[in-house]
């Protein structure tokens, strides 16, 4: 570790599907955040700790800020601009491959108001011709005065050192808040939860990915160290239980065989996952369904 050590908290920011959580996985170094091409798919604020010889950076992972249809929409917007006042820097990401669109003005009028260094980070560069990119800069430089542009490509790695190096650069000097192996300061029962909900959200179209939550009931370990978890897949009608669940139960099945796969890598053990559909309706306008799920009432 150097003399001088930085540290600080940083808000990656943006529309639904920009790919916040991609990027946060790529500089963690492991999954921590779920993935899929469908909007809306961070629900809580999820911190991962990037740390190095001698800096410390906590990235936070909001919800992508949209207009709400529900409370538990209420409860994702909330959350993510009530951190852009907790942080030191603020990392404002956008789709590069489909360019400005009315949610980013949204996002930016909030911006405007925050008194903190706002990055426009232009992810997905892969994807577009160089010519896009330059205007594609000029028109976000229209909207507001941004710290500093950033063009990466959080799948390809592309510029993602560099935009570290920058973010460094903006830091103080600060503490080390977490041990330098932790990666999340959620619980495991948390990110457990998110494997399970990711991989219905990949397997599952239309109406199914936003109607689901998911709760463990219980994590048991064996006696030849191997873990027992149990958890209750919630979804609003009994017709998406049927989907869930599928023909003879195959759909359930490869929700499980694949979260698995997910839950043995980050515990580092055999685990037998058992899963259960359960039909909570309308859970996502309804108080103590929420709170259940760990969604603060003054959230939302």
């Amino acid at each position: 570790m150097s003399d001088t050590f930085k540290s600080g908290f940083t808000a990656i920011v943006g529309r639904p599907n920009v790919g916040k959580s991609t990027f946060m996985n790529r500089v963690i170094g492991e999954k921590i955040a779920i993935m899929s091409d469908k909007a809306q798919t961070t629900r809580n604020r999820i911190q991962g700790v990037y740390t190095d010889e001698d800096s410390q950076i906590v990235f936070i992972d909001t919800p992508g800020i949209h207009k709400p249809k529900h409370k538990l929409g209420n409860y994702m917007v909330n959350t993510a601009e009530q951190t852009l006042n907790e942080v030191d820097i603020i990392l404002f990401m956008i789709n590069a491959e489909e360019g400005y669109g009315r949610g980013d003005q949204f996002i930016v009028d909030r911006l405007k108001n925050v008194d903190r260094p706002v990055y426009l980070i232009i992810n997905k560069i892969d994807r577009v011709h160089p010519d896009k990119l330059i205007t594609l800069i000029e028109q976000y430089r229209e909207l507001m005065e941004f710290t500093e542009i950033v063009p990466i490509s959080a799948l390809e790695g592309n510029n993602v050192d560099h935009l570290l190096t920058v973010i460094k650069g903006h830091l103080e000097e600060g503490p080390q808040y977490y041990p330098e192996d932790q990666i999340t300061d959620h619980p495991e029962r948390f990110v457990i939860s998110e494997f399970i909900r990711e991989k219905v959200l990949h397997l599952t179209r239309e109406e199914i990915p936003h109607s689901i939550a998911v709760k463990i009931e219980g994590i048991d370990e064996e006696e030849n160290g191997s873990l027992h978890i149990q958890a209750i897949i919630v979804v609003e009608r009994k017709s998406q239980k049927g989907i869930i669940i599928g023909k003879q139960g195959s759909m359930l099945k490869e929700v499980g065989t694949r979260a698995r796969k997910d839950i043995e890598a980050l515990l580092g053990s055999k685990v037998f996952l058992e899963l259960w559909v359960k039909v909570q309706k309308d859970w996502r306008n309804r108080s103590i369904d929420l709170n259940d799920f760990g969604y603060r009432e003054d959230d939302y």
